[in-house]
């Protein structure tokens, strides 16, 4: 009895004090209303989030009884235990223990630390299973299990060492330097290496310690063994629709110079309306009204959202899949090319024998990326969106431009790797024919700038209407024709020095 009434008393300070938690709230499990009674008190923000939730505000079972386009719970046969109250921290952190090897006993309960997407899926089985077919959901095999970004990896974060008249060496990075630089998006893999006791304000208390952990990368392997982390976009504990249609969350990982998305975004006419009106546009409703709840697209409204016009007709239904829109991988590797059919892009392989999809001289590896056809359907769904404010005109003209910019882009960059594979052979470099790394040199990073920065970032402005200085002089076409003529000067040099072969 003391207890029940002390949860009430935490949980009635929670719902009068905290700003913007919902008027009416589910039934609590008995096990949640344990969690929040101590959880309240150690991690007040964690609680306060979660009482701002549409977890804490309905039930799985409610949510179900939504019809049409509104329904927001795709999985039809939710356990019955779970139907009747609100999903609160016993209904994610202790839903199939069994399967996670952080699963230990605390306070009674068998609970684990780590709420992976196959959690999700009891709830959302259908935004699961897009999900796991989508390349974010493999980011971390697909940079960890491929030797030529492995190689990039390496050169970028690991230690240097230079010894005179001797090759610059790079050490393999540690795993701390690992998750928090390429694989901070990407996803580390969690692994339990053992256990620690810790001094809390409950007494000591015995926890799992798990490597790689904290992470919220896109491609995290779980200790379930999947895929994956919906709170990348959807973050804990509020797991809010409208943070995750908010610019800033995909900034997260897409701000450059590499993936520039949203800085061009920000500097775009799009990204100028969503700076001066976005405080009068409503974030939450599903579906999302075009011209209703908002008047110009986030990077949600055209590759993830349920979009209907203000007849409440479908304009794109809702996809995790987040290629279904999208025909062409504007993120040269070191080419534009139509985007892999799996998910899983460590199976392709080009005519080299290299897990690359294209050649060095931009051919694609075709048996592993989508036909013309997909990716004309992928265009035409993508142009659903852009025909909802805009004339057919305008829309064709404009990925006629974006065509137009992803060939003129790969042509330069084959300029680029022609000269680079002249310093190969001339041995001015050294390149994978001798041992070397395609990364490690002066001339190689020069080579890289051209595909990993100045020609994505040419691509994505064309292709987000960004265009201006992002396409031209602040890190687009400029710069990569200047870095030409740079290559050229390095390489006319060493030709008429007579260099002798790299070490």
């Amino acid at each position: 009895m003391q207890t029940t009434f002390r949860f009430l008393v935490v949980l009635l300070v929670f719902f009068m004090c905290v700003p913007g938690v919902p008027a009416e709230q589910a039934p609590v499990s008995v096990s949640t209303q344990e969690c929040i009674e101590c959880h309240a008190v150690t991690h007040p923000g964690i609680v306060a989030d979660w009482a701002r939730s549409r977890h804490a505000a309905t039930t799985p079972g409610k949510a179900m009884t939504v019809t049409g386009t509104a329904l927001k719970v795709s999985s039809r046969q939710v356990p019955e235990p779970l139907r009747d109250t609100s999903v609160g921290c016993a209904e994610c952190h202790m839903l199939r223990g069994d399967a996670h090897a952080d699963t230990f006993e605390h306070n009674g309960y068998d609970i684990h630390v780590v709420v992976s997407p196959d959690d999700c899926a009891t709830c959302h089985a259908q935004e699961r299973a897009e999900y796991a077919d989508n390349i974010m959901a493999r980011a971390h095999t697909n940079l960890a299990d491929n030797a030529v970004y492995n190689d990039l990896e390496r050169t970028i974060l690991g230690r240097s060492h230079h010894k005179a008249g001797k090759h610059m060496v790079f050490d393999a990075p540690d795993a701390r330097t690992r998750a928090e630089g390429c694989y901070y998006c990407h996803g580390t893999k969690l692994a339990v290496s053992g256990t620690q006791w810790r001094d809390t304000d409950y007494g000591e208390m015995e926890f799992p310690v798990i490597e790689g952990w904290p992470n919220q990368g896109v491609g995290r392997i779980n200790l379930d063994g999947s895929h994956g982390s919906c709170t990348s976009c959807h973050t804990r504990h509020q797991f809010s629709i409208a943070m995750a249609r908010k610019p800033y969350t995909c900034m997260e990982c897409h701000a450059g110079p590499d993936v520039p998305a949203y800085k061009i975004y920000a500097a775009s006419k799009h990204g100028n309306i969503f700076s001066a009106k976005s405080d009068q546009w409503r974030f939450d409703p599903v579906p999302w009204t075009v011209g209703k709840d908002f008047t110009a697209p986030t990077c949600a409204a055209c590759h993830i959202s349920l979009l209907v016009d203000d007849e409440g007709m479908v304009i794109n239904r809702r996809t995790h899949k987040m290629s279904d829109r999208l025909g062409w991988r504007l993120f040269g590797l070191i080419y534009a090319h139509p985007k892999p059919r799996s998910p899983d892009t460590t199976i392709i392989r080009n005519a080299a024998g290299l897990p690359l999809p294209t050649d060095l001289d931009g051919t694609p590896a075709k048996d592993y990326l989508i036909d013309a056809e997909t990716i004309a359907q992928r265009r035409q769904t993508m142009q659903s969106t852009c025909l909802a404010c805009h004339g057919t005109g305008w829309v064709d003209a404009h990925f006629e431009r974006l065509d137009n910019t992803i060939a003129e882009t790969n042509h330069q960059v084959r300029t680029a790797t022609r000269l680079m594979e002249t310093a190969w052979a001339q041995g001015h470099a050294r390149g994978l024919d001798r041992g070397g790394s395609l990364f490690d040199e002066h001339i190689e990073r020069r080579w890289m700038n051209t595909w990993l920065f100045y020609a994505n970032a040419t691509r994505f402005a064309s292709a987000m209407a960004g265009g201006g200085d992002y396409g031209v002089f602040e890190i687009g076409r400029y710069q990569l024709t200047s870095t030409l003529l740079d290559m050229q000067d390095w390489l006319e040099t060493r030709q008429m020095i007579g260099t002798p072969p790299a070490p």
